[in-house]
């Protein structure tokens, strides 16, 4: 395929994608408000569940105007070789190949975000302010700026340079070298990333010994999961939204709960959200999840290896001659539709492990106070009860709400013979 057409179909592909991803919010933002269903009586009332909609449609609203704004500016740079442009300007001061991709993606890196501050900035200050949900100062967003900006240059940039250095060396071989590293890597940041990133934006501290403690080790010595390290994260210095994880394996593995999780809830209904976390753990999800996501870069490198030396990518997006810089942005536009697909079937999986998790739960402690721990968060946070079955589909990585309550909210008896 020659390089007009390569460039004509990078052209269809964002518009379809974009067109696609509009229509598909919306039909969710269209959904009516339902009637407060009858499990969520004591929990929300009639004028929260506008309020919950009057929050989507801000959202909606504001991310039209921003992914029309993305989306026109990069159908521009494509249409009138505006990459190849700024290939052509950093060649007349840089001849080192590798270095010269390293400050390409820089430039296109710091220029896009410069470019999304303003309106990030709205989404936090103006919306989630408006809302009730932001409690991040001037301070610490300008701080987490600066974090952000030096992470991206060391492990971004590290990770970037060998990948450069491997293609320049290897060829098209390199993919299985930088496989093995990106899957090394994978494992190094679910291992030690609240040990060395987390701390760098949040304090860690341990949890205080009382009631919830006691109740969180009494607990996972029931099923067999022995547990030293339980940490509260401070949470609320940027939101009043609640949220808990789990990250390592083995000696390392860490239970972190949101201060406001801990504001919000019962011991019993943070046990029960506990237990779901450990749930996921039993059942080998996260080993399944990591294992999944490493063959997935392994596909995308594969792929990625037979596209790395074209030139007609290169020339279709407006460089005078071949470039990996070019031909790695042209590479990920196209993979976009097969990496759609590909996130879709994680969903599916993702939701099948919430279900099985949340089961696993309800087995080894109890349900109700896991659906009473759901239903508080989803109040708290205006999520949509009502979402479209399509957006759910494609989006969402969990399951909606009451489609978890109707399963928690099932007599365990009945769920038994159900699966017997």
């Amino acid at each position: 395929m020659d390089a007009v057409w390569i460039k004509y179909l990078l052209l269809g592909v964002l518009t379809i994608g974009f067109i696609f991803e509009k229509i598909l919010g919306y039909l969710n933002i269209k959904r009516e408000v339902p009637p407060v269903p009858s499990t969520l009586k004591e929990y929300v009332d009639r004028e929260k569940l506008l309020k919950s909609k009057a929050y989507q449609i801000t959202n909606y609203r504001f991310g039209l105007l921003t992914s029309v704004f993305s989306f026109t500016l990069t159908f521009c740079f494509i249409y009138f070789g505006f990459f190849g442009w700024v290939d052509d300007w950093l060649r007349s001061m840089i001849e080192n190949p590798i270095l010269l991709s390293l400050i390409f993606f820089g430039v296109i890196f710091i220029g896009s975000d410069v470019i999304s501050i303003p309106f990030d900035y709205y989404q936090t200050f103006g919306i989630e302010g408006k809302y009730g949900f932001n409690k991040t100062t001037k301070k610490t967003y300008i701080s987490d700026k600066v974090k952000g900006y030096l992470l991206s240059i060391l492990i971004g940039g590290g990770l970037l340079t060998v990948l450069l250095t491997l293609i320049s060396y290897m060829g098209k071989d390199f993919w299985w070298q930088f496989w093995l590293i990106s899957a090394a890597f994978m494992v190094f940041v679910n291992l030690f990333y609240t040990a060395l990133i987390l701390p760098l934006f949040n304090k860690l501290t341990p949890l205080e010994d009382g009631e919830l403690k006691s109740k969180i080790i009494h607990y996972a010595q029931t099923v067999g999961f022995p547990l030293e390290n339980i940490f509260v994260i401070d949470g609320s210095k940027r939101s009043s939204k609640a949220n808990a994880f789990f990250s390592g394996f083995g000696k390392r593995k860490k239970v972190v709960l949101y201060d406001t999780l801990i504001e919000q809830h019962t011991p019993d209904e943070l046990v029960a959200v506990l237990a779901h976390e450990i749930g996921h753990y039993k059942k080998k999800h996260i080993i399944w999840g990591m294992f999944a996501s490493v063959v997935q870069v392994g596909v995308l490198l594969y792929i990625l290896s037979l596209f790395i030396f074209s030139e007609n990518i290169s020339l279709a997006l407006g460089g005078k001659q071949m470039a990996i810089h070019l031909n790695i942005i042209g590479f990920t536009m196209l993979f976009s539709p097969i990496s759609m697909v590909l996130g879709i079937g994680m969903n599916i999986l993702s939701r099948k492990n919430e279900f099985e998790a949340d089961e696993f739960a309800k087995n080894t402690f109890a349900g109700k106070p896991l659906a009473e721990a759901l239903k508080t968060l989803s109040v708290n946070t205006l999520s949509n009860i009502n979402p479209h079955p399509w957006y759910v589909f494609v989006n969402y990585s969990h399951p909606p709400l009451l489609d978890r309550l109707s399963k928690l909210e099932e007599p365990v008896e009945a769920l038994s013979e159900k699966t017997a």
